[in-house]
């Protein structure tokens, strides 16, 4: 009989408690890092000025692209460790931590390299100003050389959230961050390395967080971890994880792909349209973070009930999270609409063309809060299909709504400024509302409905 521990048994009980519970430890993580992120942009903007600050803005955009492309590879395997941990098939669970280990680590080595390769090329595609080139790159070249710890913590909280311990990767991460706040005042404001130094901070606490969280799951969870009979080339499983991984992957990068063409728009109103939509990305992440960990503590739920073959719950959790997270989105855009004067002054840093900044900003924050509850919903959707295995669906929704987010930035940024952003993100929303919802009631609430 297995001994490994059950933190959260998804598959039985009151469904809406267990979401909450799942949630909360994704939610206080989601604002720790929003909330580093914040402060490593304020520490940059303080010692190393406003060139810095919007740099660290532009650069962002390009290491997300692929840190959430190796998050959305995680994020796929996570639902086979999810469904693996419903049916209680351990033997599975172990064989695809292995594989996921193995080929994820070599997927992350040439990552890195491709990535060195292209920030050059990438700042050049979306119209960087020539003075932010030079401090970009400096940032890129240490974030893109750290990318194996990135994913290596990913795929460590991806197995301990699998489990249903969100906490303990909740831990892993405050952790780090308290970590990454201190070196980031060693390195840049003591230290004055500038934007380089905030990316050693970066890379040196995600290293801490990958050692914390493998450490955790080695001592918490022995029986999940491989063993040298786990270490074969099962090519069903791993035909099975590539799909995933590939297509949740595909989903993210697509996403920040999109959020780095949008950036080339926003580029185009110069420094101050640059560090409005700097801090304005910031203060939106705080309100994202919410949506976010609902859509992921809904996906481990679904992927377990699925596992466990248990419609019926994934049905209910469905519409219990749909509830949650919509007045979520309302508290969120209301809060974003009344305090977007407050948070932009407090964001943005002192420097010529302050005034603009700040109108870019509150202009960005009012227009998207009107759309935030589509959002949420949004969020509902991509969780459950992400729980049930159809990765697929979540790809085709995203790459339709940042196409037109793309296209619409493009189009109205010279005369609507960041305002246009917002309206085309908004509007984006609304179409992919409408197309899950649509595939939602015509097939997947079909196959997931009890006695089909």
């Amino acid at each position: 009989m297995s001994t490994v521990s059950k933190p959260a048994d998804l598959t039985a009980g009151p469904i809406a408690p267990a979401l909450i519970r799942l949630a909360l430890p994704l939610l206080f993580g989601n604002i720790l890092q929003q909330l580093y992120n914040t402060v490593d942009a304020v520490i940059v903007g303080r010692w190393a000025g406003s060139d810095a600050f919007a740099a660290v803005g532009v650069a962002g955009t390009l290491m997300n692209l692929f840190l959430f492309l190796l998050g959305g590879v995680c994020a796929g395997v996570a639902v086979i460790f999810s469904q693996q941990y419903g049916a209680r098939d351990f033997a599975g669970f172990r064989r695809e931590l292995f594989l996921s280990c193995t080929f994820g680590g070599l997927f992350s080595l040439a990552l890195s390299l491709l990535a060195l390769l292209l920030a050059a090329p990438l700042l050049a595609l979306i119209q960087t100003p020539a003075e932010l080139v030079p401090l970009c790159l400096d940032y890129l070249r240490v974030i893109f050389g750290g990318l194996l710890a990135c994913f290596a913590y990913n795929l460590s909280s991806s197995s301990l959230r699998s489990a249903g311990d969100t906490l303990a990767a909740l831990l892993a991460l405050g952790v780090s961050i308290l970590a990454n706040v201190g070196l980031d005042l060693l390195f840049v404001a003591k230290f004055q390395w500038g934007v380089a130094g905030a990316a050693w901070a970066t890379v040196a606490s995600q290293t801490l967080a990958a050692i914390l969280a493998a450490g955790y799951l080695a001592w918490r969870y022995p029986e999940l971890l491989f063993r040298r009979a786990d270490c074969v080339l099962d090519r069903g499983l791993l035909g099975r994880t590539v799909r995933f991984a590939a297509a949740s992957a595909l989903h993210h990068c697509n996403l920040y792909l999109g959020k780095m063409l949008v950036q080339g728009a926003v580029n185009t109103l110069g420094t101050p349209g640059i560090n409005a939509y700097t801090a304005a990305s910031r203060i939106e992440g705080f309100a994202n973070s919410f949506g976010d960990s609902g859509a992921a503590a809904l996906s481990v739920f679904v992927g377990q009930n699925t596992g466990a073959g248990r419609p019926d719950r994934v049905r209910k959790g469905y519409f219990d999270a749909v509830k949650l997270l919509a007045g979520l989105g309302v508290g969120m855009a209301v809060l974003m609409f009344v305090g977007a004067e407050f948070f932009s002054k407090l964001l943005l840093p002192a420097g010529a063309q302050w005034e603009l900044s700040f109108s870019y900003s509150v202009d960005y924050l009012r227009t998207i809060s009107l759309f935030y509850i589509l959002c949420f919903t949004g969020n509902s959707f991509a969780g459950y299909f992400q729980g049930v295995g159809r990765l697929n669906i979540p790809v085709l929704g995203a790459t339709s709504h940042i196409t037109m987010r793309v296209i619409l930035s493009w189009l109205l940024a010279q005369r609507l400024g960041l305002r246009a952003v917002a309206l085309a993100t908004g509007l984006g929303w609304i179409w992919v509302n409408c197309f899950w919802s649509l595939v939602f009631r015509g097939k997947i609430l079909k196959q997931a409905a009890p006695g089909t």
